[in-house]
C-alpha cells in the first residue's frame, strides 16, 4: 500500500502547488472549505474561490444549511472554540455556543433551524455529547446519546448516524486498535442502536445520511475512501476505489457529495456517478505568509540558557535563533537571524570572545563557532557521518575544545585548532532524561561524566585529554551523578543516591511518584592531599597565638594583593590537575550536606559548590520548582540563595549566576541571596525575524530527521522515508498557516503507522483569551428563563474547588430562577 500511497503523492504534486483545502461542504451552487485558518466559498463547478470569513484565530469545519443559505462553522475568535453561522453570501458572523469548553459544529437538523455540535461541558473525561442550539441564538439542547464525534440527521430528523469514539491520533494509516471508528444509527425517540457492520475492525467515520443509505469514510479496503450502507438490506458497497492518498473528509449536499484527498476537492455525483476534481484558485493575501517580528515569551519560547563569563550577558536559544540580553546596558542581539535554520544549544566560551552552537542551515547539524557579537567570520566545524542530533556544547576552561555528545549516545571532544572529533565514551541505555553531565578539570586536561552501567545505575567516570582511556571513579554500588571539579583542582565533586532504584523505569508505572535523595561527596584526587573536611577540635589557646596568627592572615592578605597586582590584565592560571587513580575509590568523603533531591552542582571559586534541589517527588503540573544553596567548604555552611526558580546557571568565573522565576530572567552575584526584583532582565525587546516559508521548510526537514534518527525501527514499518520525504515536498508551496503545516506533518507521519506520533503546537496567531465563567449550576428553560436545574456544591474548604453558588451567604437553590449576571 505505501508504495502506491507515495506515488499518487507525487502524482498529485505535479498539478501547480496542491493545496490543503480541508473540510469542504457543498450546496446547490457552492463548496465550502478551510484553508489558511479561515473559511472560503468556491463555484460548485470551482474556479476563483472567495474568502468568506477571517479572522485572529483557526476557523475550520464549514457546513452548509440545508437551503444553503447559511454556513455554520467552528471559530476561535476569542481564544475559546465556539460555533458560529454566517450566511453563505457573505456577512456578519453570529456566535451560538459561550461554553468555555469546546464547542465544534458538526451539522444541521433537516429543517435548518438548529445547529448540531460536540462539547465536552458535561464530561468528566474524555467523551464529548452531542448537543443542538437554535441558529438563531439560545440555549443548546442535549441529545441523549453517551458520546458523539461526528452525526449527520435522517432526512425527517427521527434517526441519527453517528460515530462515538474518539481517536487520539486520526492520522495514522490502517490503525486497528481499540479506538478504531464506527458508526451506529441511533433512534432518537429511544437511543437504541443499529451498528454498521465493520470489516476487520476497519475504521469507519464521517456519516453522511442520503435518501435510504449512510455513506461514510472507510479504510477497510485499504486507504480511505468512500462507501455505502443501504439501510434496506444492510449491505455496504464501495462508492469511490481509492488505491492512493487517504480521504480526508467528506460532506453530502443536494444532489452530490464533496471530499478533500489531501491537496485536491473532488465532486461526486450521486445521480450519474461522475467523480471529478475540483479546480480552486486562490489569489489573496494569506496573513500567516508575511514576514515579521515575533515577539517571544520568555517561558516558552526560550528551550536553552547559559551566562557570559563574567555574567555581562545571558545567552538564549529562542525560536531556532541565538540571542543575548545584557545584564543592564544595551541592546538584545540576535547574532544568528537565520529564520530558514535552527541554531540550538548556545554556550559561551570561558574567555567571553565566542560561542558556540549547532546549526541544521547546512542541511544536518554542525557545530558553530561565532564571535559573541554576532560579527565577523562564523566557523562551521563538520561532526562527521552519519548525521544526527547534538547536545550540551561544553567548553574546556582555556576555551580550545568543546566537549558535546548525541543521540546515538556518544560523547565527543572537538579541539579548535585540530577540529577532528574524538569519540570520548558510548552510554548503554537510552532514556528521555538522558545527559553525561560533562564537566572539564580547570586546566582543561581532563574530563569527568556519569555513564550507565549494566544495572542501569550511573558511575562517575574520567577522560583524560593527552590520551588513553576513561576510568571508573565510583564504584557502582550507588546512582552517581553531577561530577564537577574543584576550582583547586585538588576534588571531584559528585553526587550518589542509593534509593534511585524505585525511579529508574522512567516508563514504569511502580517508578512514579517515589522520594529520591542523594548525597554529595568529594574525591580527593591525589595522594597525599589532605581530606577537605579533616576532623575538627575546640582546644585551649596558648597566649599570643591570636596576634601571631593576625599578623600571618595580615601578611597573606598582602601576598594575595601582590599576586593580584601582578596578575592584572593577564589570565589567571589554571591550578594543574593530577589524580592518582590507584585507592581513589577510598579517598572519597561524604561532605556535611543534607541529603535531598539534588539535580546539579556548579563549582564556583575554590571551595565553593552550589547546589541545585528540587522536590523530592516530582510534581506533574509544569516543570519542578528548584532551590539553590551554596556550601562553603572553609566553613562547612549551607546557605540558601534561590528558593523556587525554573532554570539556574553559574558564570565561568563563579561570580555571577544566571536564573529564572516565574516568567522573569535574572542576573545576580552568586555571594549572598538576591532580593525579589534584583538583577531582572529587560525581555521585552526579545523579539526575532520569522520567515514563515522558510521556517516551516526547516520544520518540514527536520521532521524527517527527527523520524530518522529517533523512530525505534530502523526499517520505519516499511515506509521508504527518503521517498515520503521526496512525495509529500511540494505541498509546502501550497501552505497558508501554521496549522495547514500542523496538518503536513500528521499526514505524513501516520505513514509510519505507529501510535503517540502527535502533532500539536507552533507559532499560531493568537487570540486574545475573553474567559468565560462557570456558576457551578445545570440550568433548564421556563417561561423565556434560565431556571436552576442543579446546582453543585463543590468543596468550599478547597480553594481550587470552590462553589460560587453555595458561598457562605449565597445560598442559591434549586427552582430559583437566574434573573441577570452583573446587573444585565
Amino acid at each position: 500500500m505505501l508504495p502506491a500511497v507515495l506515488g499518487l503523492g507525487i502524482a498529485a504534486a505535479a498539478t501547480p502547488m496542491p493545496l490543503l483545502l480541508q473540510s469542504p461542504s457543498v450546496s446547490k451552487t457552492q463548496i465550502a472549505f478551510a484553508y489558511g485558518g479561515e473559511i472560503w466559498t468556491v463555484a460548485r463547478d470551482g474556479g476563483e474561490a472567495r474568502r468568506l470569513v477571517a479572522g485572529s484565530g483557526r476557523l475550520a469545519g464549514p457546513i452548509f444549511s440545508p437551503d444553503g443559505g447559511m454556513i455554520a462553522y467552528t471559530g476561535e475568535y476569542d481564544g475559546n472554540v465556539d460555533v458560529y453561522v454566517v450566511p453563505a453570501a457573505g456577512g456578519e458572523p453570529r456566535r451560538l455556543t459561550y461554553h468555555p469548553g469546546a464547542d465544534v459544529a458538526l451539522a444541521w437538523t433537516p429543517d435548518g433551524t438548529r445547529v448540531a455540535f460536540r462539547s465536552p461541558r458535561a464530561s468528566v473525561a474524555d467523551p464529548e455529547q452531542l448537543y443542538t442550539v437554535p441558529a438563531a441564538g439560545g440555549f443548546p439542547t442535549e441529545v441523549p446519546l453517551p458520546r458523539v464525534q461526528e452525526a449527520s440527521y435522517a432526512p425527517d430528523g427521527s434517526h441519527l448516524a453517528y460515530e462515538p469514539n474518539f481517536q487520539w491520533q486520526p492520522a495514522w494509516k490502517s490503525y486497528r486498535g481499540g479506538q478504531t471508528a464506527r458508526i451506529w444509527i441511533a433512534d432518537l425517540a429511544d437511543s437504541s442502536i443499529v451498528k454498521v457492520p465493520q470489516a476487520g475492525n476497519s475504521n469507519d467515520k464521517n456519516p453522511m445520511w442520503v435518501g435510504d443509505s449512510v455513506y461514510f469514510l472507510s479504510d477497510r479496503n485499504g486507504p480511505v475512501s468512500l462507501f455505502a450502507y443501504d439501510l434496506g438490506s444492510r449491505a455496504v458497497r464501495e462508492v469511490v476505489k481509492n488505491d492512493g492518498l487517504d480521504i480526508g473528509s467528506a460532506s453530502a449536499g443536494p444532489g452530490a457529495i464533496v471530499y478533500e484527498q489531501f491537496g485536491s476537492l473532488h465532486l461526486l455525483d450521486l445521480t450519474s456517478g461522475q467523480d471529478r476534481t475540483v479546480p480552486v484558485r486562490l489569489a489573496a493575501d494569506m496573513p500567516q505568509l508575511r514576514p515579521h517580528f515575533l515577539q517571544l515569551d520568555p517561558v516558552k519560547d526560550i528551550l536553552a540558557a547559559g551566562i557570559s563569563p563574567t555574567g555581562q550577558r545571558a545567552v538564549f536559544e529562542a525560536h531556532g535563533e541565538i540571542v543575548t540580553v545584557p545584564a543592564e546596558k544595551g541592546d538584545i542581539r540576535d547574532i544568528t537571524n537565520t529564520p530558514g535554520a535552527a541554531e540550538r544549544d548556545p554556550a559561551w566560551s570561558p574567555d567571553g570572545t565566542r560561542i558556540a552552537y549547532f546549526s541544521d542551515e547546512s542541511g544536518e547539524y554542525a557545530l558553530y563557532v561565532r564571535p559573541q557579537d554576532g560579527l565577523g567570520e562564523v566557523r562551521k566545524i563538520d561532526l562527521g557521518n552519519p548525521p544526527s542530533f547534538f547536545y550540551a556544547p561544553t567548553w574546556s576552561p582555556d576555551s580550545k575544545k568543546i566537549a558535546y555528545s548525541d543521540k546515538r549516545l556518544n560523547l565527543w571532544v572537538v579541539d579548535l585548532e585540530r577540529p577532528t572529533p574524538v569519540k570520548v565514551d558510548t552510554d548503554r541505555f537510552d532514556s528521555p532524561a538522558h545527559e553525561f553531565d560533562v564537566r572539564w578539570s580547570p586546566d582543561s586536561r581532563w574530563l569527568a561524566y556519569t555513564k550507565q552501567l549494566p544495572s542501569q545505575l550511573r558511575a562517575v567516570f574520567v577522560y583524560p585529554l593527552a590520551g588513553g582511556k576513561a576510568t571508573q571513579v565510583t564504584d557502582g554500588m550507588s546512582d552517581a551523578l553531577y561530577p564537577v571539579f574543584d576550582a583547586s583542582g585538588k576534588y571531584l565533586y559528585f553526587t550518589a543516591s542509593t534509593n534511585v532504584g524505585l525511579t529508574a523505569g522512567w516508563l514504569d508505572m511502580t517508578s512514579i511518584g517515589h522520594p529520591l535523595t542523594r548525597s554529595v561527596y568529594a574525591a580527593v584526587l591525589k595522594k597525599g592531599v589532605a581530606s577537605p573536611i579533616p576532623p575538627q577540635s575546640d582546644e585551649e589557646k596558648a597566649k599570643g597565638a591570636d596576634k601571631g596568627k593576625k599578623e600571618d592572615a595580615a601578611a597573606n592578605a598582602d601576598a594575595k594583593n601582590g599576586e593580584a597586582k601582578a596578575k592584572d590584565g593577564k589570565a589567571e592560571k589554571a591550578a594543574a590537575v593530577a589524580i592518582d587513580f590507584d585507592g581513589l575509590d577510598q579517598r572519597i568523603v561524604a561532605l556535611p550536606i543534607p541529603a535531598k533531591n539534588y539535580r546539579g552542582l556548579w563549582a564556583g571559586k575554590e571551595g565553593k559548590l552550589f547546589l541545585v534541589e528540587g522536590p523530592l517527588v516530582d510534581v506533574e503540573a509544569g516543570p519542578p520548582k528548584l532551590d539553590v544553596s551554596r556550601f562553603d567548604l572553609e566553613t562547612r555552611k549551607t546557605e540558601p540563595l534561590l528558593e523556587g526558580v525554573s532554570a539556574f546557571a553559574l558564570s565561568a568565573n563563579g561570580e555571577k549566576v544566571l536564573y529564572r522565576s516565574g516568567p522573569a530572567w535574572h542576573i545576580v552575584g552568586s555571594d549572598k541571596a538576591p532580593k525579589g526584583g534584583d538583577g531582572a532582565l529587560a525581555m521585552k525587546g526579545l523579539k526575532v525575524y520569522v520567515d514563515p516559508k522558510a521556517e516551516w521548510a526547516q520544520m518540514y526537514r527536520e521532521v524527517w530527521r527527527i523520524e530518522r534518527d529517533f523512530f525505534y525501527d530502523p526499517h520505519f514499518h516499511g515506509l521508504d522515508l527518503a521517498a515520503a520525504e521526496k512525495a509529500y515536498a511540494p505541498y509546502l508551496a501550497g501552505i497558508a498557516s501554521r496549522d495547514d503545516l500542523s496538518a503536513l506533518f500528521a499526514e505524513m507521519t501516520g505513514n509510519l503507522t505507529v501510535g503517540h506520533t502527535f502533532v500539536r503546537g507552533g507559532a499560531e496567531p493568537k487570540s486574545d483569551k475573553v474567559s468565560v465563567g462557570l456558576l457551578g449550576a445545570d440550568y433548564t428553560i421556563d417561561g423565556g428563563r434560565y431556571r436552576f436545574a442543579r446546582v453543585y456544591s463543590g468543596e468550599n474548604w478547597n480553594p481550587d474547588l470552590q462553589a460560587p453558588l453555595t458561598q457562605p451567604g449565597v445560598d442559591v437553590k434549586a427552582g430559583e430562577y437566574l434573573l441577570a449576571v452583573n446587573g444585565r
